[in-house]
């Protein structure tokens, strides 16, 4: 399978992840080894993850001081992801901002606390199409499952994540869909649409072109506390 390269700078790439595609090697060989012997003249640094299930644009560093920076640059919350998912279920509200403590639970999962401690927040818009929810997302912090538990406390889990007690599907319909950044005073925005399937139609993009991508979106504001180093 052949890895899809949006961007290749200097000091970092930025590349395709496919959805059901372990990050790192589990079983199998995983995608940064993938891209790492695809393209074994380049030192890659991952400075983000993605789940297994999830699809979608990953930033790599291809030298050690890039993926400082960029480390950095995650921390202080200042790299802009949006991501989109979908849902068969109806949210307990169509749009917000979702915070709490991320707590380590049983087999493999997280749940959201009250707690201020690991401190995730997720903000999100959404509209029905076709019998299913559509969630336009911003993570405002890079905790793990973050999305995933997000969703799955408003009642709507996500479209193939049975680990979060959605119904199975052909993937998990989660896609990190844009990367904003700025490095060295210029600016960098990156974007790409998920694979078009049953699900993902050319009628649903239309949609998110209209809501969500034609205009800026104006997310509601929201301060991080200062514990979340």
């Amino acid at each position: 399978m052949t890895i899809e390269v949006v961007c290749q700078h200097a000091d970092f790439w930025v590349v395709v992840k496919p959805a059901g595609e372990s990050f790192h090697s589990e079983e199998g060989i995983g995608f940064v080894q993938r891209l790492q012997q695809a393209y074994s003249s380049t030192q890659f640094f991952p400075v983000h993850r993605l789940d297994k299930m999830t699809s979608g644009l990953l930033l790599f560093a291809t030298n050690k001081e890039a993926a400082r920076a960029f480390g950095q640059l995650f921390s202080e919350h200042v790299m802009e992801k949006r991501y989109i998912a979908v849902s068969k279920m109806k949210p307990k509200k169509k749009q917000g901002t979702i915070s709490g403590g991320m707590s380590a639970s049983r087999r493999g999962q997280w749940k959201l606390t009250s707690s201020p401690e690991n401190f995730a927040v997720t903000q999100f818009f959404s509209f029905a199409e076709g019998g299913l929810r559509f969630f336009f997302v911003r993570p405002l912090t890079g905790k793990t499952h973050q999305i995933r538990v997000a969703l799955k406390s408003i009642g709507a889990p996500i479209l193939g994540d049975t680990r979060y007690a959605a119904d199975a599907a052909e993937r998990g319909y989660l896609h990190a869909f844009s990367l904003s950044f700025e490095w060295l005073g210029e600016a960098f925005n990156f974007s790409k649409w998920p694979e078009e399937d049953a699900v993902f139609t050319n009628e649903v993009r239309q949609r998110y072109d209209e809501l969500y991508l034609r205009s800026p979106v104006t997310w509601p504001k929201f301060k991080l506390p200062k514990l979340d180093a």
